[in-house]
């Protein structure tokens, strides 16, 4: 008992760790601490400018604009490539440091103003809006440069300037990729703890899984007669040697992906892991069997059954081994998770994930230690059920990958195709039996159901569709828009435009009743998901109700949007402020994305009390 305290004690830290590292991603940096720049004139006349980017946070290169016709083309190192979901296409980023040098140019002999412009995020999600910094530049003195103000008015320095390739239009995010990564990220590690859960759990009945755990049942118990605490504390050491072993394999896969950032995000890349997956997957369909060979497979049980099965040590080392002889039944749906996890590059998360699929998988052993095997479910054909819907899991995680490389239409075809497979699946073109049940009229129902989803989706595709969410919304003029310039109406949440502080101040002097001011821009991924799974919804629109509904729109982070965040003290969209009686409402600011249900407790709680 004494090593099962110890193995549980470690796994509360390692929990507790998780979480805080989950939580400490609310927090945000101020930009100037984000994305900190210097400059000086080197004795070649070489203007070396110098980013200290804090751990976190990214620059892009696209975004870099340097405004003086007294500099020639910079010089910048090659960045790390990666498919990002605010410009919906493959972006260059520099993390770390930064340095870039602009040579002067042989006419360059007077004092002149040197305009820098930039753009950076936090991995985390939260955008800045671009900024500038000016310095002044004597030609004739070598050294470190003075920082200067920006004259009231200038021109923005993309106006006039030479810049790191064209700096690009920032488009309206058109797929909801993001989504799901920004899930991940979220800090809800129970969450994710409690999927994986699932996920194991199901693995456990699958053909391979469940027939072995009577014959390791056997091999714990060393053959004699234990009580049921001792059964059960031998199946949790065994099960603890199994985590071991996903634990590590997680682990290994975050790291993997830490080293290999900019190449999992190449197109080519993806698309490989996208095809490895349906790979997978047709395994899981009996299609072919993939296993380890059967003379290695030989080997490591031999050594396994070789082991003491009486003593704790003897037990973890077991339940370690089985984690590599489980079967064709594991591997599958095991290697598309280490890819999934592998795409995060989070080492906890992986460990923490993996760990809890092995605690799943577990729990059969677990349940044959208690009741020595009495409530074991007895083997049939519902297990190759299960494997076929792993089969399903595993293309819809492979069209969740792939879904950055292709088009908005062409994504909304692979998931019809993939919702008509699903009806497939659940016969939903075959009569129903006689005596079928509820649960057979269930399944055709939900057959009809996903069959209609992908006819929507495939006939959106075909007929001009952008949107994988609302198939059909450009039929009707688009999804529910936020940008408009009237009061909501009729259900539709519209917005009324704010351009500067003094619009602000005498819409607040004029309206006594509550009010919400939403701070918004185009390149802005999160005010984009606000629109779409949040202010769309009847809940929120009901909430919304009798509110004066504002909007800043700093997409052109011109001197009247930063002097609007400046007032609230924010860095950037998206951001929610709400007032009452002309005064916001402390402790209501509603900063990044928040879903409906809880936005909507969120406008309750912030007016009704």
């Amino acid at each position: 008992m004494k090593h099962i305290i110890r193995w549980l004690a470690v796994l509360l830290l390692l929990a507790a760790g998780i979480s805080r590292a989950a939580h400490a991603a609310d927090d945000f940096l101020a930009p100037e601490q984000a994305f900190q720049v210097g400059a000086e004139l080197r004795g070649d006349r070489t203007v070396r400018l110098a980013w200290a980017i804090a751990p976190g946070y990214h620059l892009y290169r696209e975004r870099l604009v340097f405004g003086s016709p007294q500099t020639g083309q910079p010089a910048l190192p090659d960045g790390l490539r990666k498919f990002d979901a605010n410009f919906n296409k493959e972006m260059e980023t520099h993390a770390g440091r930064l340095v870039a040098d602009l040579p002067l140019k042989a006419g360059a002999k007077a004092p002149f103003l040197l305009k820098v412009g930039y753009q950076g995020c936090a991995d985390e999600g939260l955008c800045y809006p671009p900024a500038e910094v000016a310095f002044q530049v004597d030609p004739s003195t070598p050294g470190a440069l003075r920082p200067v103000a920006l004259p009231a008015g200038a021109a923005p320095v993309a106006a006039a300037s030479a810049a790191v390739g064209k700096v690009p239009d920032a488009p309206v995010p058109e797929d909801d990729s993001s989504l799901a990564q920004r899930t991940l990220r979220s800090g809800s590690a129970w969450r994710i703890g409690l999927a994986f859960l699932a996920f194991g759990l199901l693995l456990s009945f699958t053909p391979c899984v469940l027939p072995m755990v009577p014959i390791l049942s056997s091999i714990i118990v060393g053959g004699g007669q234990v009580s049921r605490g001792k059964g059960f504390a031998l199946a949790l050491v065994y099960s603890l040697g199994m985590a071991a072993v996903y634990t590590a394999l997680g682990v290994a896969a975050g790291l993997a992906g830490e080293g290999l950032a900019g190449a999992l995000q190449k197109p080519w890349v993806l698309l490989l892991f996208g095809a490895l997956l349906v790979a997978l997957a047709l395994s899981m369909f009996d299609v072919y069997q993939l296993q380890l060979p059967g003379s290695l497979q030989s080997r490591v049980s031999e050594t396994s059954g070789r082991m003491s099965g009486g003593r704790a040590a003897g037990v973890f080392g077991m339940g370690a081994l089985s984690a590599l002889i489980v079967g064709p039944c594991v591997a599958a749906p095991l290697a598309g998770a280490l890819l999934y996890i592998s795409q995060t590059r989070d080492v906890w998360t992986g460990g923490w994930a993996l760990f809890s699929m092995a605690a799943g998988m577990s729990v059969p052993l677990l349940v044959t230690g208690i009741s020595a095997g009495s409530l074991l479910p007895r083997a049939g054909a519902w297990m190759d059920q299960v494997k076929r819907v792993f089969g399903l899991l595993l293309i819809a995680v492979a069209i969740w990958m792939v879904m950055p490389v292709f088009p908005v239409p062409v994504a909304m075809l692979l998931w019809g195709a993939f919702a008509v497979l699903c009806a497939v699946f659940l016969r939903v073109f075959e009569p129903v039996a006689s005596g079928a049940g509820l649960r057979g009229y269930a399944g055709r129902t939900l057959g009809v159901v996903l069959l209609a989803c992908g006819l929507f989706e495939l006939f959106g595709a075909a007929s001009g569709g952008r949107d994988v969410l609302q198939p059909l919304a450009h039929l009707r003029g688009g999804p529910v828009s936020a940008t408009a310039s009237t009061a909501h109406e009729g259900g539709e949440v519209r917005f009324q435009r704010i351009r500067n502080v003094a619009e602000l101040e005498q819409t607040l002097a004029a309206h006594d009743g509550p009010v919400m001011l939403d701070f918004y821009a185009d390149w802005c991924v999160s005010c984009k998901e606000m629109e779409r799974f949040t202010f769309s919804r009847p809940e929120v629109a009901a909430r919304m109700k009798g509110v004066r509904l504002l909007q800043a729109d700093v997409t052109a982070n011109n001197e009247h949007d930063r002097a609007l965040m400046k007032k609230f003290g924010l860095f950037g969209p998206p951001g929610i402020i709400l007032f009452r009686q002309g005064r916001e409402v402390p402790d209501s600011r509603v900063i990044g994305f928040m879903g409906a249900e809880q936005f909507a407790r969120h406008l309750a709680r912030s007016f009704e009390s």
